[in-house]
C-alpha cells in the first residue's frame, strides 16, 4: 500500500527514479524482517521513509557524495527519531496533496517517447509487472523492459526534477498522464494475470488520481471524461463475479448490485465533459459508451444502435485494433452476429489480435449465436489458451463446453 508513495517521495529527495525504487524495496524488506517482531508502527509510511533515507545516507557515504545531501537528510532522520511522524508524513505529499501524481507527471516528461512514458509509469505507479505492461501495449515483454530501462536512464542523465509542472508545460503532459491513469485502471478492471478477474486496488488508485487531476485541471473536459469512464465501469464490480468466483457477463449480471452512487457520479462527470465542449473526446466517448449500459435497467433495454454509433465515432478518433474489436461487438449486438463476423474479418490480420483472448472470445460468441457450435468451441478454446487470468480462462472453457452440449 505504501510502495508507490514511498518511491515517489524518495525520487524527489534523491533525484533518481531507479535509486528510489531500490531504496524503497530495501525499506520494505527491512519492514518484513522487523515488524513481525516489533509490531506494525503507528505510521508505517513514516517508518519506511526514515529507513529508506538512512540507507540513502549510508550509500552516499560509501560513494563520498554526501556534501550535497547529508545535512538535509540527516535532519529529517533526526526528526524521525524524535517520533515526529506527522512531519515525516507531510514530506511525502507535495503542494497538490499527492506526490504520486507528481511522479506520473515526471515520468511523462517530453524527453521520453510516448511508449517510454506509459511503460515507465505503469511499472512504477501501477505496480504492474513487465508482462502486464506488455499486455496493455499488446507487445513483447523484452520490448517493454528495454523501454523502462531506457526511460530511467534518460530521466537520470537529463537531470529531470520530480514535481508537477505548471501552465503550458503541465497541459502538454496532460494527455500522457490521462492515458497512464486509464491504463492502470484497465489492468485492474480486467487483470491479465493471476486468479482474480478484478484488481480493485489498482482501479481505486486510478480513480483517486483521476479525482485529483480533475481538481488540478477543472476546465479540461477529458479529465472529467476519464473519471466518468472509470466510475461508470467500476459501478459494475460487485456484479461481475458470481459467489463461486466465476465471471459474469453483462447479460447475466444482477444489475441491482450495480453501485448507483458511482453511476450518478459518472453521469455527472460525463455531463461536465459535454458542458466543456468535450463530447468527441476519447475518454468522453468511452464514458458515453459505458453510460449506455448504466442507463439500461435490463440487458434487453440496452441501446445497441447508439453503442454502435458511438464506437463508429471513437474509431475515427482512435485507430486501435481493440476499439475496432469492441465496435464489432456493438454492431453484432445491434445488427446481428453476421455483421460482427464480417467486421472481425476486416481486422483479423492485425498482428496484436492474433494472441488477444477477447478477439477469439468475441468470434466464438458470434459463431455460437449463429449456431455454428464446432467453430465456436474452437474459438473459445483458443481464447482460453491465450488467457493468463484463471477466472477468465475458466469462463471461456465453460463456454467452449456449452458449445459441445448444444445440438
Amino acid at each position: 500500500m505504501e510502495r508507490v508513495r514511498l518511491t515517489a517521495g524518495l525520487a524527489r529527495h534523491v533525484g533518481d527514479l531507479g535509486l528510489a525504487e531500490d531504496l524503497a524495496q530495501e525499506a520494505l524488506v527491512s519492514a518484513l524482517a522487523t515488524w513481525p517482531r516489533t509490531g506494525t508502527p503507528p505510521n508505517p509510511g513514516a517508518w519506511l521513509m526514515t529507513t529508506a533515507k538512512r540507507r540513502a545516507v549510508d550509500l552516499w557515504r560509501r560513494r563520498r557524495m554526501m556534501a550535497r545531501h547529508e545535512a538535509s537528510l540527516a535532519h529529517d532522520i533526526e526528526t524521525g527519531r524524535a517520533d515526529e511522524h506527522e512531519a515525516i508524513e507531510a514530506t511525502l505529499d507535495d503542494e497538490i496533496g499527492d506526490e504520486r501524481l507528481s511522479l506520473i507527471f515526471t515520468a511523462c516528461h517530453p524527453l521520453l517517447s510516448r511508449d517510454q512514458r506509459t511503460a515507465l509509469t505503469l511499472k512504477v505507479i501501477g505496480g504492474l509487472t513487465t508482462e502486464e505492461v506488455a499486455r496493455a501495449f499488446l507487445t513483447q515483454e523484452t520490448t517493454v523492459a528495454q523501454r523502462i530501462v531506457r526511460a530511467k536512464k534518460i530521466l537520470r542523465e537529463g537531470g529531470v526534477g520530480f514535481g508537477v509542472p505548471i501552465g503550458d508545460e503541465r497541459d502538454a503532459r496532460l494527455v500522457s498522464v490521462l492515458e497512464v491513469i486509464y491504463l492502470v485502471f484497465n489492468e485492474g478492471y480486467a487483470a491479465s494475470r493471476g486468479e482474480d478477474l478484478i484488481r480493485p486496488q489498482l482501479c481505486q488508485e486510478a480513480m483517486r488520481l483521476g479525482r485529483i487531476l480533475v481538481g488540478l485541471a477543472p476546465g479540461e473536459p477529458e479529465a472529467h471524461g476519464l473519471l466518468s469512464l472509470m466510475e461508470l465501469q467500476a459501478s459494475r464490480f460487485n456484479a461481475r463475479v458470481a459467489p463461486d468466483g466465476s465471471a459474469l457477463t453483462l447479460e447475466t449480471q444482477n444489475r441491482g448490485l450495480w453501485d448507483r452512487l458511482l453511476i450518478q457520479r459518472g453521469l455527472e462527470g460525463l455531463a461536465a465533459a459535454k458542458r466543456l465542449g468535450g463530447d468527441d473526446g476519447v475518454y468522453a466517448l468511452q464514458a458515453a459508451l459505458a453510460a449506455v449500459h448504466a442507463r439500461a435497467a435490463r440487458f434487453e433495454d440496452t441501446d445497441w444502435a447508439l453503442s454502435a454509433a458511438l464506437y463508429d465515432r471513437l474509431l475515427e478518433r482512435v485507430s486501435s485494433p481493440v476499439v475496432a474489436l469492441n465496435r464489432a461487438v456493438a454492431h453484432a449486438m445491434a445488427f446481428g452476429p453476421e455483421v460482427g463476423l464480417a467486421l472481425l474479418a476486416e481486422i483479423e490480420g492485425e498482428q496484436p489480435l492474433a494472441t488477444y483472448p477477447p478477439f477469439h472470445a468475441a468470434k466464438g460468441d458470434f459463431l455460437m449465436r449463429l449456431g455454428r457450435m464446432t467453430e465456436a468451441r474452437v474459438a473459445f478454446e483458443r481464447a482460453a489458451r491465450l488467457s493468463g487470468n484463471e477466472t477468465e480462462r475458466a469462463f471461456l472453457m465453460a463456454r467452449a463446453q456449452a458449445c459441445e452440449r448444444e445440438p
